[in-house]
């Protein structure tokens, strides 16, 4: 039989299996002091509370997330993925909020943004964050995709400002750079290209099958034009994280962002593999409908991303 809620509507099955943001907002406490007192008492919980909410995720997880020693609290290896899972929820979550205090405000303000997914998932939260603050009567509507998608957004009038990561400003649109990235090749250290110590070739990387992020992707683009076309794909992945996740599986090498891999890479869930005579450089472009420069709280959440 299923749940229901006060007003008798069915419970999803997912809102069972996903911990309570409150439960994930102490694991990344925990993840972060390294000590489960210290994250009990950032969040004004007690000890004993804290030791429950983390048993409790476990077992609604099926997975140990915590080891706990006297020396303190370390995340075992799940809980290291489940970290960085739950760090998207919550800035997601965050993201979230801002809109939904806009949207009891005056309603006099709305910002459509399009972005790319790796600029959605690690850069963009940010931003967000930091206008809602400056513009706190700002809706913010938040359409994640590709960069092509992105592109088709602005020249539909479905969106305002966008955000996109490809080689080129895409035709129709104004841009300007607001940082630069780089891609790199990673694997799971038991993947052979974890212990070479030559930098890999042109040739060897266009000649091995990678994880790959989708055709008309910012990631793919850069990466093609790097290879002069001829990446092969062992999976194609509709996100950056997806991307990530199978490769820390060992499903097989992949190019991602560094923007995106950096804490696997500090806890050796990923190894960087050096690539010779590949130019994998990038800007991260904001782009408007030509003749159309943002305005109002447009033009503020552009200006945030040069500060």
């Amino acid at each position: 039989m299923s749940r229901t809620d006060d007003d008798g509507i069915p419970v999803a099955g997912l809102v069972r299996r996903v911990p309570d943001l409150g439960a994930l907002e102490l694991l990344l406490a925990v993840a972060r002091l390294g000590s489960l007192g210290r994250a009990a008492r950032e969040l004004g919980i007690t000890q004993p509370a804290a030791s429950s909410r983390v048993r409790s995720m476990e077992r609604q997880l099926g997975v140990a997330l915590v080891d706990r020693s006297p020396r303190g609290s370390r995340l075992t290896d799940a809980g290291a993925l489940v970290t960085d899972w739950a760090r998207r929820i919550v800035e997601a979550a965050e993201a979230f909020d801002a809109g939904a205090q806009a949207l009891r405000g005056r309603r006099d303000s709305r910002l459509r943004v399009a972005a790319s997914m790796t600029i959605a998932e690690y850069l963009l939260p940010g931003w967000l964050i930091a206008l809602r603050a400056q513009r706190p009567d700002t809706a913010v509507s938040l359409l994640a995709g590709n960069s092509a998608a992105v592109a088709e957004r602005l020249l539909a009038d479905e969106a305002d400002l966008g955000f996109v990561e490809g080689l080129t400003v895409p035709t129709g649109l104004d841009a300007a750079v607001v940082a630069h990235d780089r891609l790199i090749v990673v694997t799971a250290p038991g993947h052979p290209w974890a212990r070479r110590r030559a930098p890999l070739s042109a040739g060897e990387l266009a000649s091995t099958q990678l994880i790959l992020r989708e055709e008309g992707s910012g990631t793919r683009q850069v990466l093609q034009a790097a290879l002069g076309g001829l990446a092969r794909p062992l999976l194609e992945l509709s996100s950056t994280t997806a991307v990530k996740a199978s490769a820390v599986s060992g499903a097989g090498p992949a190019v991602l962002s560094e923007l995106a891999v950096g804490e696997e890479l500090s806890a050796r869930r990923l190894v960087s593999v050096p690539v010779e005579d590949v130019r994998l450089d990038r800007a991260l472009r904001a782009v408007w409908r030509t003749g159309h420069r943002p305005t109002g709280p447009g033009r503020d959440l552009l200006g945030l991303t040069r500060g």
